[in-house]
């Protein structure tokens, strides 16, 4: 069964990870549409692949000739698409930050439960071979995890605000990752925030906005803090793009995991060292599919099945929670519960 496809949004990963995906894939999947906020940029691409236009993606949404939208990019655009995508009863993939109140999300994810069209959000921490591998060392040598740290730090970047603000995309993806190897929900989070100018900003007209958050996921049981699994998110844009080198300098594993019998850490999406009772060990796990492929296979199955799996969409639903609840623990200054 090969899918065709409306593409919503050139995203920054449109390059290196989805266009080289579904060219790999082309037995499943046939791009036929693109849309993208920058008519130039969007029939640029279309021409490459080749593909045609459209002018909006309520257009590519209903498109007869369209089975699947993808939304890379939800710059100007937000959760519009996906409704749409609803409305004209099409699969989505989502790949895209949506920068949602927690109400707001809840009413997305209920217009897709309501129109009974498959949903897959695009969590490739997941499915690394740094990841797999991990959750296999955790079963049979290194025990469950206790403690997580989960960093990320990047250049700033302009994105409609007058200074530069963390990626909303990856910490949703650091919070699904961590939720993900834990294997529980979290049942409270605490969270802090830096809010500045842009590092070696000189614009005296800029207003401050966060470029820093941390979060702490408690994975205890309700009422017992302390005494489950622990997770610790940070997330910076603080690095201004004249620095950029900075961004790499000394930069710390991209998940560190310290588990009963021994601690691991990650580096994606290939990349585990490890150390027990036996000292040091390393692998590098570069023989499987990479990480596009594998998502968008997983969609296909999930298309082509006919049993409704909706664990996708409560997975984006959760993580897009727990940052919300993580701002709001940072603007109350105290612990909230996430039940």
């Amino acid at each position: 069964m090969k899918l065709r496809v409306g593409v919503v949004g050139i995203g920054k990963a449109w390059e290196s990870r989805h266009a080289p995906a579904l060219k790999a894939l082309a037995d499943r999947f046939e791009v036929r549409a693109f849309c993208d906020p920058v008519a130039h940029r969007a029939a640029e691409v279309a021409l490459r692949w080749p593909a045609r236009t459209c002018d909006g993606f309520r257009a590519l949404a209903e498109s007869e000739d369209i089975d699947v939208v993808m939304l890379l990019s939800a710059r100007w655009y937000g959760a519009l698409p996906i409704l749409a995508a609803c409305d004209a009863g099409k699969a989505i993939y989502c790949a895209a930050a949506l920068e949602l109140d927690t109400d707001a999300a809840g009413e997305v994810r209920q217009r897709v439960r309501d129109a009974g069209v498959a949903f897959m959000a695009e969590f490739p921490c997941r499915l690394a071979p740094a990841t797999l591998r991990l959750k296999e060392l955790m079963a049979t040598r290194l025990g469950r995890p206790r403690l997580l740290f989960c960093n990320r730090r990047h250049t700033g970047r302009k994105d409609g605000s007058p200074s530069y603000t963390f990626d909303m995309r990856q910490l949703i993806e650091m919070v699904d990752w961590c939720r993900d190897v834990v294997g529980e929900e979290a049942s409270s989070v605490v969270g802090a925030a830096h809010a500045s100018l842009a590092a070696g900003c000189t614009d005296p007209g800029e207003r401050p906005a966060k470029d820093y958050l941390v979060m702490t996921l408690d994975f205890s049981p309700p009422g017992e803090i302390g005494t489950g699994a622990v997770a610790q998110i940070a997330c910076g844009s603080y690095v201004a793009p004249q620095w950029q080198d900075a961004a790499a300098f000394r930069r710390p594993a991209d998940l560190q995991v310290v588990c009963q019998r021994g601690i691991a850490f990650l580096d994606l999406p290939h990349t585990v060292i490890w150390f027990d009772d036996a000292g040091q060990h390393s692998e590098i796990l570069d023989h499987d599919r990479p990480v596009g492929e594998q998502s968008l296979l997983h969609f296909h199955r999930q298309v082509s099945s006919l049993i409704l799996k909706t664990a996708s969409l409560e997975d984006a639903f959760q993580a897009l929670t727990i940052v919300n609840k993580a701002q709001e623990s940072y603007t109350q200054g105290k612990r909230l519960n996430l039940a």
